[in-house]
């Protein structure tokens, strides 16, 4: 996976995992991440995909996961299974939402310039304990709303080692992670579009690529062999075409 040295960080965000998985949640309220994110040029606002991402990993805990995943999918929207993309409308029904649901937060929203289309990376942890990466890709309604359209995940391999155990009273510095926003340039007077490359690792995928409105992001997905599953997106920066996400995933999903 490769991610452009232009993204900007936006703001820290302390434990989205415990913020996603509590009843009350704990950190940044939606209007702090609103305020923070608000700024980027354009229709693309990062904050929206944010704020989308914690109230879909709330209805997943409160609703259960799999009727969530309905409730935000799109028409249309494609699961990535071990054996390959499936329409989630028909697999949802044959799925049973677990007792506790995967808890998960991004990491990095890339968008369109337009706000058209927009990607989230982040990392997860599912009832089993195991953490990983997934990717999620998302369009504009015409209410303004964001729905799913694609979603893959897999599993850390090897898994990272457990978390330290801490002791009542031991003063505990959490980790930061970061949520970048990554907004594709608006083409203007100085800055024209200009062609996306025909050999960059989205060209490849020939007919599959899928771009904005505006195209000034472009991505696909790709299952490439048994349990093999990939996604890779470029968006249009400064002048220049930059790989923004790139990633593989090979472990259980």
């Amino acid at each position: 996976m490769r991610k452009t040295t232009a993204a900007i960080t936006l703001i820290t965000l302390a434990a989205m995992l415990a913020a996603c998985g509590s009843p009350r949640p704990r950190g940044p309220s939606n209007a702090v991440i609103a305020r923070a994110l608000t700024g980027a040029p354009g229709e693309a606002q990062p904050s929206t995909l944010v704020s989308t991402e914690i109230a879909y990993a709330r209805a997943a805990k409160e609703q259960g996961q799999f009727t969530a995943g309905s409730q935000f999918a799109a028409a249309g929207a494609i699961f990535h299974t071990r054996n390959g993309g499936v329409p989630y409308a028909t697999l949802a029904p044959t799925l049973e939402n677990p007792e506790t649901a995967t808890e998960w937060g991004p990491r990095t929203v890339l968008m369109s310039c337009d706000g058209s289309v927009a990607l989230t990376q982040g990392r997860f942890k599912d009832p089993e304990g195991f953490v990983g990466n997934y990717v999620t890709a998302w369009t504009r309604q015409t209410d303004l709303s964001y729905k799913w359209t694609y979603d893959v995940a897999g599993r850390d391999n090897p898994q990272p080692p457990p978390r330290q155990q801490f002791e009542d009273g031991d003063i505990v510095v959490t980790a930061i992670d970061s949520v970048q926003g990554l907004v594709a340039t608006c083409p203007n007077e100085r800055i024209v579009l200009t062609p996306a490359p025909a050999d960059s690792p989205v060209a490849m995928g020939g007919a599959n690529v899928k771009t904005s409105r505006d195209g000034t992001l472009r991505w696909r997905w790709e299952h490439r062999s048994e349990n093999d599953k990939y996604v890779v997106a470029e968006y249009f920066y400064n002048g220049a075409w930059v790989t923004a996400i790139e990633e593989s995933f090979g472990s259980a999903s």
